[in-house]
């Protein structure tokens, strides 16, 4: 599923990220690489913040759409 349909708080596993090679490499250099856990901290309007990394982000709907996760239990 797309990070924007995460609820806040939830830990999710990056899966997939999508995109041309160069928002790729952007995501990916931010942290959301294969495998990476990622904390959700709020999402309105589409738009996300997450904490990645020990990183505090916030990215944008389209961009977050582009990157597919998978809760962790």
């Amino acid at each position: 599923m797309p990070l924007t349909f995460c609820r806040s708080n939830e830990l999710v596993k990056v899966v997939r990220v999508s995109g041309n090679p160069e928002t790729k490499k952007h995501l990916e250099d931010m942290g959301f690489a294969a495998e990476a856990l990622v904390r959700v901290v709020s999402v309105q309007n589409g738009n996300v913040i997450v904490n990645v990394k020990n990183t505090r982000l916030a990215i944008g709907q389209s961009m977050a759409n582009k990157i597919s996760v998978e809760m962790v239990r």
